[in-house]
């Protein structure tokens, strides 16, 4: 044994000594060279273990030195592969180029931050002769696709980490399309990656770009076309400008605060009251434990004082990067509701298709109408579909999947409306083929501001959808494990449940009527047994179908150590008992962790909130 390990620790040491030999910034290069001289094997097994996994969702890990984390040096090699991988696939990339955006995130003890990475990123380009469009300041990641379609490039890069942790980075990749990119770019980029670690002759020296004929500002540019562009989704300008409706809106220390107030004036709305503490960035988030708006209300708390002390109803939130938008809203009661994912989802396809048809010439155009969602967001998107006669699609989990669908779409002369998932991200404007929370916040605001003229709250309008269109109950959790083999357990558990290959027939006292694994590719509903949808075997997920209309997926997450859990129950219109169907779908939970998860046995950690 001790053979072996000396022999993997002397690999760990070439690694580390190779990196010495490329690394320039000296705090990453300072990091590595005192871990070699203090030999610590498993520090070493941290920084050099495994190098980060280029997948679709790009790069995301912790900044610091070595392979497995983000920074100078993985950057480049990163960029260095991906500008071959694109070079190999557009021979007119010198010609038409690419755009780079970034955050404020910032890591001071490996020197490393978004806008440094973006330039280093930049340098790499041009030197290859390859034009580059470069945001001069910090942005919202959305307008890094919008780039890419506008100006027709080949690709487009944002360095983010959207709502992780502080420490975290990330590397977001969109192909020409506009959208993420899906398989199988990411194994194309991932072996380029792996064929370009040496870092080229002018790789670190990126004052080299301030002077290049390559480099270009998209800034002013698309500060003015992006708000241009989503005026097209402004219905109801009289009653904007005048309404008394007030808005509180966070971006919670990242990019949001100034692109929010823009749309506000591009809609003629008044500009909402900003967060004072939280409106600058800051990438160390002082005044939230996760900068992340889906954890609830723990992140809105200096967002409710500043509405209570301003008479401020509503409430608007923008994760860092400002992709994401959670919304509340003060009740009668005086309590405040957050509303979920599906419940804003709900909200803005009854909004947006409501506008289309309001402002449609011709009835008849319907049928090349499309709505989208992902497989663990609510359905309510198909019930409004099948009663008023447009199309709904519904595609895996991610923008990635429902971004690329509906370019195809739109390539086939369809009208794709809106796209969400219930992770709330919404995709409201035709312009950004990804989620964007500065479209979706404005967009929020306009529909309020309307309701509020039919004396109507934006809860009492998602009770008056859920009457038209049927009750969608939804829950959704997590369990946390670090265990990658209790996972996989835990998901072979449920294939063989009672012997080799035998799913569940019940959990508790609630009967499955069907199942969909998307890691095996098994569909039980369909005729060949085989699942629709496309299908991964190296993430987990599974749906189950009850008797009584209940649907549960359970999956693994992409990008954390959680196994995510999502639940919907589906009443048709006219079912107006919704403390049953609560009741019902909270059993349904109860007995989908106690049988299928068993949290106690596997050791698994409940989320807090």
């Amino acid at each position: 044994m001790a053979a072996r390990g000396s022999a993997g620790d002397s690999a760990l040491r070439r690694a580390a000594e190779q990196w010495l030999l490329w690394d320039k910034n000296p705090k990453t290069y300072a990091i590595v060279k005192q871990l070699l001289a203090e030999g610590n094997a498993g520090e070493l097994q941290k920084y050099f273990g495994s190098r980060m996994e280029f997948g679709t969702a790009g790069l995301r890990a912790a900044m610091g030195a070595g392979i497995s984390h983000m920074n100078d040096l993985t950057i480049i090699q990163t960029t260095q592969g991906f500008c071959r991988y694109l070079e190999k696939n557009f021979t007119d990339l010198k010609k038409r180029g690419v755009v780079i955006g970034f955050d404020a995130r910032a890591h001071l003890s490996s020197g490393g931050s978004s806008k440094r990475f973006a330039r280093l990123a930049a340098n790499t380009f041009i030197s290859q002769g390859v034009p580059v469009y470069l945001f001069s300041d910090i942005i919202p990641t959305p307008f890094v696709p919008y780039t890419v379609t506008h100006l027709k490039l080949c690709a487009g890069i944002m360095v983010t980490a959207s709502h992780n942790p502080k420490q975290d980075n990330g590397y977001k990749v969109y192909w020409e399309n506009g959208a993420q990119i899906i398989s199988p770019h990411d194994r194309g980029i991932s072996q380029a990656i792996e064929e370009n670690q040496e870092p080229w002759p002018q790789a670190w020296d990126d004052k080299l770009i301030d002077s290049s004929p390559l480099l270009h500002d998209p800034y002013a540019m698309v500060n003015k076309e992006y708000f241009k562009d989503i005026q097209k989704q402004c219905f109801y300008r009289n009653i904007n400008k005048e309404t008394s409706l007030k808005f509180v809106h966070t971006s919670v220390h990242g990019v949001g605060h100034k692109f929010v107030q823009l749309a506000f004036k591009a809609f003629d709305l008044s500009p909402p009251f900003a967060v004072p503490e939280q409106k600058d960035p800051d990438p160390d988030f002082p005044t939230v434990k996760y900068p992340n708006p889906e954890e609830g209300k723990g992140v809105l708390t200096l967002s409710f004082a500043l509405a209570e002390k301003d008479g401020a109803r509503i409430i608007l939130a923008n994760d860092p990067d400002a992709d994401r938008l959670a919304v509340a809203e003060k009740q009668e009661s005086g309590e405040w509701k957050v509303f979920s994912g599906n419940e804003l989802g709900a909200l803005l396809g009854w909004w947006i298709f409501t506008c289309w048809k309001n402002n449609s010439r011709d009835t008849r155009a319907i049928k090349d109408v499309y709505m989208l969602s992902s497989t663990v967001s609510s359905k309510i998107l198909r019930a409004i579909a099948l009663k008023e006669g447009f199309h709904f699609e519904e595609t895996l989990t991610g923008f990635k999947w429902m971004g690329n669908r509906a370019k195809q779409l739109m390539d086939q002369g369809k009208a794709v409306l809106f796209a969400f998932e219930e992770a709330i991200g919404y995709m409201c404007c035709p312009a950004v083929l990804d989620k964007d929370g500065v479209s979706a916040a404005v967009i929020t605001a306009e529909m309020a501001s309307f309701l509020a003229t039919r004396n109507l709250s934006l809860s009492q309008q998602l009770k008056a959808v859920y009457d038209e269109y049927g009750f969608h109950i939804t829950k959704a959790s997590y369990f946390i494990c670090h265990d990658p083999k209790v996972i996989q357990q835990l998901f072979d558990n449920l294939r063989n449940f009672d012997g080799k290959n035998t799913y569940p027939k019940s959990c508790g006292r609630f009967k499955v009527s069907g199942i969909r694994d998307l890691t095996t590719g098994y569909d039980s509903s369909q005729p060949d047994q085989k699942a629709i949808l496309p299908t991964s075997k190296s993430s987990q997920m599974i749906t189950f179908t009850f008797a009584n209309g209940g649907v549960a997926t359970m999956r693994t997450s992409g990008t954390e150590p959680k196994i995510k859990y999502y639940s919907e129950l589906c009443a048709p219109p006219g079912n107006s008992d919704v403390e049953q169907l609560k009741k019902e779908l909270d059993e349904l939970v109860n007995a989908l962790e106690k049988h299928f998860f068993q949290p106690e046995k596997n050791k698994l950690q409940r989320k807090t909130e």
